[in-house]
């Protein structure tokens, strides 16, 4: 696990760059080399390139890209979930890429704010690009300052995947809408040794179901303040909404020690039907297998009675990637432009669509007719209700704590008290 640095550490280490020990001890890293490059080239800072999904159609993009600007070379810095690490540990040194390809989560809340990337809503209309984002999309990559902290790209919808043959199996004949039917399913896919609803209690997965879990009581506008402040206890709606988890959770709904399960994990059980149901973005749907996907259905997590929301609900969000200008990007800034128009391009956007299943944050007519589920879920619309997605609003030092938390409140057992109690705790020191 990497170490965490405070808004007020990044704003302190960055004036104390003439010494050495202002920087941790990732000199080795590629990114530190951007500045290095020559003005001719344009380093992108990216968690794509690996086995990300989408990688395939950015690297092949991006071979498109130089072949249409010969004059302009681009190198391409890849990381995973120590992205943002590496880049503030490149901006310190003022050494950072030009652009930075990552979601709105966690650390990167703050760069715009701290100037480790500047307010690219300029730009997007100077460009003349506004027209090809989504308006939801703006608005959740605004801040409350009103700047744009990025170009959005990647969206993702987040709907349940429900297996049916599993289903059928086990003698459910219809997907549960609500906590009852849920938990009866449950017990009837154990008699037949099969998994309820998988999840990745131990990470960012099972921390998504929970919250999802926990506003089913709550109003968008609550959803905001609890998940802003950590006061679990003082909402009516919270104390329910963490009861009725624990209700499901005691009742055997989820995977057996869920609370040690990943996102690998819970991917691998219900692609190789040992589990009947799981939370999936769009990402995780694209990866269903072909002979798994004909008889799965996609839709909404069931509701307890008394429920704020009158549909199944799903998670929606257009925070999933975005294209960050560095403040070395700006003196790159014509390359940047061309960079950003080529991947804001409708047949650039529709080979993410068509080739990796990708949701978009932008206006596009592609369909993902190779991934029926994510299309399925592109579908859902106004026939599933809508939660929070509680990224933009939790401060950026109670994430990590809050998975911590999320692992103890998929132990059975722990009491809805307990729960309260560690997914408070982890506010503490905000």
């Amino acid at each position: 696990m990497f170490s965490r640095m405070s808004r007020r550490g990044f704003l302190a280490a960055g004036g104390a760059l003439a010494t050495a020990s202002a920087l941790p001890a990732l000199s080795g890293c590629s990114s530190l080399a951007a500045a290095d490059d020559d003005p001719d080239t344009l380093v992108v800072h990216s968690q794509l390139g690996t086995t990300a999904p989408g990688s395939p159609t950015y690297l092949s993009a991006l071979d498109r890209f130089r072949k249409e600007n010969p004059g302009l070379k681009v190198r391409n810095l890849v990381n995973g979930d120590d992205l943002a690490q590496v880049y503030e540990t490149s901006r310190l040194a003022r050494k950072e890429p030009d652009v930075v390809m990552v979601n709105l989560y966690d650390k990167t809340l703050a760069w715009t704010d701290v100037g480790a990337t500047v307010d690219v809503k300029g730009y997007l209309d100077d460009w003349g690009l506004r027209e090809r984002v989504l308006p939801v999309a703006l608005d959740a990559w605004t801040d409350s300052k009103d700047r744009l902290r990025a170009f959005p790209y990647f969206a993702t919808n987040w709907p349940i995947a429900f297996n049916r043959a599993l289903l059928d199996r086990a003698g459910v004949d219809r997907v549960p809408v609500t906590g009852d039917e849920l938990i009866s399913a449950a017990g009837k896919l154990r008699k037949k040794n099969i998994a309820p609803v998988t999840t990745g209690g131990n990470d960012w997965t099972g921390q998504k179901l929970l919250a999802q879990i926990i506003q089913t009581f709550l109003s968008e506008d609550e959803a905001r303040h609890v998940y802003t402040t950590g006061d679990f206890s003082g909402s009516r709606g919270a104390r329910r909404g963490i009861d009725y988890f624990v209700e499901l959770r005691d009742a055997g709904v989820f995977a057996d020690k869920a609370q040690g399960l990943t996102s690998d994990t819970m991917t691998t059980q219900f692609n190789t039907q040992a589990a009947a149901m799981q939370s999936a973005m769009s990402s995780a749907l694209a990866k269903v297998p072909e002979t798994v996907a004909r008889h799965t259905d996609v839709g909404g997590w069931p509701l307890a009675p008394g429920a704020s929301h009158d549909k199944p609900t799903i998670l929606r969000t257009y925070t999933l990637i975005g294209f960050w200008i560095s403040p070395n990007g700006t003196k790159k800034i014509d390359a940047v432009e061309k960079f950003l128009k080529f991947f804001y391009r409708e047949d650039t956007v529709a080979r993410f669509i068509k080739e990796s299943g990708r949701d978009m944050a932008l206006h596009s007519d592609a369909v993902s007719t190779d991934f029926p589920l994510v299309a399925a879920a592109q579908r859902l619309g106004s026939d599933v209700g809508q939660v929070l997605l509680p990224d933009l609003f939790v401060p950026p030092a109670a994430t990590q704590p809050l998975v911590t938390a999320t692992s103890t409140s998929f132990t059975r057992g722990t009491s809805a008290t307990k729960v309260r109690q560690v997914l408070e705790a982890a506010y503490r020191g905000v």
